[in-house]
């Protein structure tokens, strides 16, 4: 039987000696990977062209390192893990170059993204038990989720990460494929929208989250935190003509994490919701899944509409529903973005080039009557102008 590659992500709890070695090998990877956007901005403006992830790798360890002995502090930390840096940041350009992604960014110590990356040197590394896993450097730490990870998994590699005061761990697990889905059902095609986060062919909908009350007290909560976190900077530049800023700043620091906690709260809350329908229409079995290729950098520029479409994660749903639905064996087919599901009448096929935004039924000269997203969807599910999702 074949083998294939599955992340798990949970969260650990380190010891204080842990966490300050976490916290340095992320302030190492994330001060390489900023150093390695300056240096190629700068070898831009001298006209010498890109400088690859090898060469600035090399260059670190031969000579900057060496002839600064300020810097040796970035030899204290894993080698690989720097390196991984560089790679991720080599990457980034790549993306770019070839018009998948924005220009590489700095990044930020408050509103980083940065995972310290610990692979595997020793037979004994990266050796899971039920409610623990031995990392790299690190030595063994507590899983929050036992049993979560495989007991005596081949581990590959792994990354820690930190946010909002919680640190959390992503190991690569080789383990044998999943079985396939057999005896496939009628294909499902899902048209997504702000009113309801998606309406199926087979007429069921799921609800918009974020339209709820939870969520609507959350985001409240969050809007007077981040208040008194402005107010508690305003008060800073008030102590600091004074000459008393110390009592201030823990206070600011206290208030950040209040804030990041909220935020992270929310965004588990909607990605929880996400993995529900996912899993909810891969039950069912159908032979395909067809969603439509939607230009949601597109639909960002709208400053009306830009945060009720960050808060729907659309790209986080198609990339679930993506991996999940190959994994068991269901077709998956993007639909082009400019094919008129919205304005094609699904009984005659009449296009409708006049119906606006507002309009939410579809009504055709045919006689045909009925809601704007379940047409949508009947138009997906029957087109032929898509291509078949692969992984990566």
């Amino acid at each position: 039987m074949k083998k294939s590659i599955r992340a798990y992500k949970t969260e650990i709890y380190p010891t204080e000696s842990q966490k300050v070695k976490i916290h340095k090998t992320i302030g190492v990877c994330r001060f390489i990977y900023n150093f390695y956007i300056s240096e190629n901005e700068k070898s831009y403006k001298e006209e010498k062209g890109f400088i690859s992830g090898y060469d600035f790798s090399k260059w670190i360890n031969n000579n900057y390192v060496p002839n600064n002995p300020d810097m040796a502090w970035i030899k204290e930390m894993s080698s690989k893990a720097v390196k991984q840096s560089i790679m991720n940041c080599e990457r980034a350009y790549k993306r770019f170059f070839k018009g998948e992604s924005r220009y590489p960014r700095f990044k930020k110590k408050k509103k980083q993204n940065v995972k310290a990356y610990f692979p595997k040197n020793n037979k004994s590394d990266l050796t899971v038990e039920r409610h623990r896993i031995k990392i790299p450097t690190l030595g063994w730490t507590r899983l929050k989720e036992k049993a979560f990870i495989p007991v005596g998994a081949t581990v590959k590699s792994c990354t820690v990460s930190q946010k909002s005061n919680r640190y959390f761990i992503s190991v690569l697990v080789e383990e044998q494929e999943h079985q396939k889905l057999e005896d496939f059902n009628e294909g499902i095609a899902i048209d997504l929208g702000l009113k309801e986060f998606a309406v199926m062919s087979n007429g069921e909908r799921k609800k918009n989250i974020n339209k709820t009350s939870k969520i609507k007290k959350l985001e409240k909560k969050l809007k007077r935190e981040q208040r008194k976190l402005s107010r508690k900077f305003e008060a800073l530049k008030i102590r600091k003509k004074k000459g008393g800023e110390s009592a201030t700043r823990n206070n600011i620091v206290k208030q950040t994490i209040v804030v990041q906690k909220l935020h992270m709260r929310l965004a588990n809350i909607r990605t929880n919701y996400i993995n529900h329908i996912v899993d909810d229409i891969l039950k069912r079995k159908p032979s395909f899944v067809a969603v439509e290729d939607l230009n949601v950098r597109g639909m960002m520029k709208n400053r009306h509409l830009a945060k009720a479409v960050a808060n729907q994660k659309f790209y986080e749903f198609r990339t679930k529903l993506t991996y999940k639905a190959i994994v068991s064996g269901i077709e998956v087919r993007i639909v082009d973005r400019w094919y008129p599901s919205s304005k094609t009448c699904s009984e005659c096929g009449f296009i409708k080039k006049d119906l606006k935004l507002k309009d939410r039924t579809f009504i055709c000269e045919c006689g045909a009557k009925i809601d704007r997203d379940l047409n949508a969807a009947y138009n997906l599910a029957k087109t032929d102008k898509y291509k078949i999702a692969k992984l990566k």
